[in-house]
């Protein structure tokens, strides 16, 4: 299996030994975060800290003013770091250490942003704008989406650009002291997660659907399920949200993907400009049509790989029958030339209890890519774990064949 850790630009810059560690572990490439969103990253392998605050999102490379002339939507720096090129000093780090990098680049997912236009954001059925989220029907939040590829890959050796955030985030999302977890079935979270910004209103009127009507429907359906409770739980991923029709339903989602199409592929297109076609283009995804976040639905589009996609990274962190089987769906969808990529953490709530066999279990399903979160934050306690993982990843040939002697 290809093998790509994830970690920020500080765990590579700013922490003792992680080229070691990295090699230790043999990864193919590191994915560094040179785009992110606002988060408290816990520092295990620091010797003068705990943790960083990056209060908000940020571009870990210089800001060019010439490529951003005129825009609204433009990124922050971050004034938490001392170096102006964090990110491209993490990435010639690595190559340095003979260590190739992968960009790892947040797109849609700006909270700063957000908050300064609500109108550019995804807004749920009472009018409540997600400020965490920038809606890719906007095609000004597009402009941004590509720009801001273009420049976090700009000027770097790279194996591989990961995209995340590429399509539309939805109403669960970790706000500070969130209070909403478990309070909305997944049901009512897929009725929230619909976007009724204007953008995507007119999307619906250019397909026949009246946009007060369709925003009246959704609010009943979530009173009528948060009256009621989720008379739908037994029903799988792909079942449309409840209490709507199917042919609106179809619509709806019709109108998202194709706002998430146009996004992808500006991004990507912007990525080859700076880097050619010999990088590999990465897609952070979901099976679920309806799934919105950091790994938003994989569209018909992109399953026919009209945009040359290397490879698509399913979320693989919760071990089950669920995740197994989302593997095996994805390969049966995706053309053979793209890859199937399996998101594991060694950085849950309780360690794997058998992560080399989890891996295993993954590439029998279909998955010839491993993506491990994360190398800066699993520190020493979890190191066993992740050297476990990357031992799994290492002992199986694509199609699920142990090769004891083979390491990529």
């Amino acid at each position: 299996m290809r093998f790509t850790g994830y970690s920020y630009p500080w765990d590579v810059v700013d922490s003792p030994g992680f080229t070691d560690r990295a090699a230790e572990l043999g990864v193919d490439e590191v994915a560094v975060a040179l785009s992110y969103h606002s988060a408290r990253a816990a520092t295990p392998w620091s010797l003068g800290r705990t943790a960083l605050h990056a209060r908000y999102a940020a571009l870990y490379r210089p800001i060019r003013e010439d490529a951003w002339l005129g825009a609204r939507l433009r990124p922050s720096a971050p004034d938490w770091l001392v170096w102006t090129d964090a990110g491209g000093e993490a990435v010639r780090m690595l190559a340095k250490a003979g260590v190739p990098a992968a960009g790892w680049v947040v797109l849609t997912h700006n909270s700063r942003l957000g908050i300064a236009y609500p109108e550019l954001a995804v807004q749920n059925c009472f009018g409540e704008p997600y400020q965490w989220a920038l809606c890719p029907s906007s095609a000004e939040v597009r402009e941004f989406a590509a720009t801001l590829a273009a420049e976090a890959v700009r000027d770097l050796e790279l194996t591989s650009v990961v995209l995340e955030a590429c399509g539309q985030l939805g109403a669960l999302h970790q706000c500070h002291h969130e209070k909403t977890d478990a309070v909305w079935s997944p049901a009512t979270a897929r009725l929230l997660s619909v976007c009724c910004c204007a953008a995507c209103a007119q999307r619906w009127t250019a397909a026949g659907a009246n946009p007060a009507e369709v925003r009246s429907r959704l609010r009943n359906g979530v009173h009528r399920l948060i009256r009621d409770g989720d008379l739908s739980a037994a029903g799988t991923p792909a079942d449309p949200p409840a209490d709507l029709p199917e042919q609106l339903a179809s619509l709806l989602l019709a109108c998202r993907q194709a706002g998430t199409d146009q996004l992808r592929a500006d991004v990507v297109a912007a990525c080859r400009r700076e880097l050619g076609d010999g990088v590999r283009i990465v897609l952070h995804g979901s099976v679920d049509p309806w799934a919105t976040g950091a790994l938003p639905a994989l569209t018909p589009a992109a399953a026919r790989n009209v945009d040359g996609l290397d490879s698509v990274v399913l979320p693989c962190w919760q071990p089950g029958p669920a995740t197994v089987s989302s593997v095996r769906e994805a390969r049966a969808l995706l053309p053979s030339r793209v890859g199937v990529g399996a998101y594991v953490t060694a950085v849950g709530a309780s360690s794997l209890p058998d992560p080399a066999g989890y891996v295993t279990e993954l590439a029998r399903a279909g998955a010839d890519r491993l993506h491990l979160y994360h190398l800066g934050l699993a520190g020493p306690a979890r190191w066993g774990d992740m050297l476990a993982t990357a031992a799994g990843a290492r002992t199986m040939h694509p199609g699920g064949h142990h090769d004891k002697g083979h390491a990529l």
